[in-house]
């Protein structure tokens, strides 16, 4: 289906690479699910991403879990305790495992945001894992994984760094693109 409707891979994940943030964009089209999952899958990436434990359940759940949903529990741990933040709940999740490897979009949307949510860049800062950059390119019909970037702890520059990459790459609408 990838290669039919004209798309090219580019890049590649490297081997024993075992847990890793994989951003995603720029996202401005629900396909960009689907061409950026089929694009991991055959460059061999143990993907997953994370979703509300509630919506877990039943049929859809099954469905989920089987293209790499992976729950989110957010709830304390015992009564009394405060609500985990997603940001901690996601470093327990590197912590808890042998490898991991989630795929998260910076700007939480499909529509423009100037400003990219930070929590993907935090737990990548917190569980000592890089942040590899996934893409896709509607303009070039390309997707794939481009540079690796290993927080250093200053959010404005390494999100800068980022933002450059992906301001060469176009969305499926590129008017809600990277800027």
């Amino acid at each position: 289906m990838f290669w039919i409707t004209g798309w090219k891979l580019e890049g590649e994940f490297p081997k024993g690479v075992k847990k890793v943030v994989i951003t995603a964009a720029p996202h401005t089209s629900n396909w960009d699910f689907f061409y950026a999952r089929l694009a991991f899958y055959l460059l061999e990436v143990p993907l997953n991403y994370t979703i509300k434990k509630e919506m877990m359940v039943g049929p859809l759940g099954w469905m989920l879990k089987s293209m790499g949903a992976i729950p989110i529990d957010r709830s304390p741990k015992k009564d009394g305790d405060a609500r985990k933040s997603m940001v901690d709940a996601m470093a327990d999740l590197f912590n808890e495992r042998e490898s991991l490897a989630v795929m998260v979009t910076p700007e939480g949307t499909r529509t423009y945001v100037p400003e990219w949510k930070t929590g993907f860049y935090y737990v990548a800062l917190k569980a000592g894992v890089p942040i590899f950059l996934g893409f896709l390119d509607y303009k070039n019909k390309v997707a794939g994984i481009g540079p690796a970037i290993h927080p250093s702890g200053d959010v404005e520059k390494d999100i800068e760094t980022m933002k450059a990459f992906y301001r060469t790459k176009t969305g499926k609408y590129p008017e809600l693109g990277v800027k």
